[in-house]
């Protein structure tokens, strides 16, 4: 698959002209640095689905997705440490922007599941198992595991997969001292974040998380964190297992590109269609929503 390169950030010029170098863009995000050497994070409208970044943004989306990710910040730093340093950015991406450590990222997307669902559901039905944890037979799309689990993944190149692994793999890439940290910090930022959304209406079905280690050889939580672009956020009350749930997440994009009105082959290799209009409106509602629910206020 042939991945275009992707647009630059709206504010890209500016910041280059107030001494800002671009180190780094990623489907969503864009890694900036100063005259100082300070990293500034900055999230993106773009939103991507199958490994495609699609032409199309989601208005307020990188607002969205840096004022949730800052509220969760606080509420798990007795947790894990986090990688912000600063919000005081520059007015061009007011919002949407941190200043954030440096961090030595551990090559490996740590994944907590309480409910089977997505790539996990479709291993399950294969062999009864998610990364290599066998699960009781007869769970159905959005069951409740007993326990949450972690279910590690590669961290893909753009336009490639992730790809499901083991625990012995995250052995291999990291060491066993460091792979147990990871799992046990994931499933307790899970534990914390699911009870946190269930008191909010909302059951938090499974989320990814970044770790770095900081120059004292700390684990630090880094990226993005709960958001809807890394979590699969449904409504409590509408949560029913048997078939796929309604969501505040990125899903309903991902269900319209493989629905027949797109007209789109996901394993076509080609590029996605634009979103209509309807789509992007009613994808940003949901993300907005997630938002109102979780923080109790409006984006500002």
């Amino acid at each position: 698959m042939s991945t275009p390169a992707l647009p630059p950030d709206p504010a890209h010029d500016q910041l280059l002209a107030e001494g800002f170098t671009l180190l780094h863009q990623g489907k969503v995000r864009s890694l900036y640095e100063d005259s100082s050497r300070q990293l500034l994070v900055v999230a993106s409208d773009r939103i991507s689905a199958y490994d495609w970044v699609l032409d199309t943004p989601i208005p307020d989306k990188g607002r969205i997705l840096t004022s949730l990710s800052l509220w969760w910040f606080d509420r798990l730093a007795d947790i894990v440490p986090h990688h912000v340093v600063s919000t005081e950015v520059p007015a061009a991406v007011a919002g949407r922007a941190m200043f954030c450590q440096r961090l030595t990222m551990f090559p490996v997307e740590c994944v907590a599941r309480g409910y089977l669902t997505g790539s996990g559901l479709a291993e399950y039905r294969e062999s009864g198992t998610v990364c290599g944890i066998a699960l009781p037979s007869g769970l159905l799309d959005g069951s409740q595991l007993d326990e949450p689990i972690f279910t590690p993944a590669t961290k893909a190149a753009l336009g490639d997969h992730d790809e499901n692994v083991d625990f012995a793999h995250v052995e291999e890439s990291v060491g066993a001292q460091v792979a147990h940290e990871l799992r046990r910090l994931t499933l307790e930022v899970y534990r914390r974040a699911e009870a946190t959304a269930r008191e909010r209406g909302i059951v938090l079905a499974d989320t990814k998380l970044e770790f770095g280690q900081d120059q004292a050889g700390r684990i630090v939580l880094a990226d993005e964190v709960l958001t809807p672009d890394s979590s699969r956020f449904w409504p409590a009350d509408q949560w029913q297992p048997g078939h796929p749930q309604p969501s505040f997440d990125k899903q309903y994009v991902r269900d319209w590109l493989t629905s027949a009105e797109s007209g789109w082959d996901r394993h076509s290799g080609e590029a996605p269609p634009p979103l209509p209009d309807a789509v992007v409106v009613a994808t940003r509602e949901r993300y907005l929503e997630a938002h109102r629910r979780l923080t109790g206020r409006d984006l500002s």
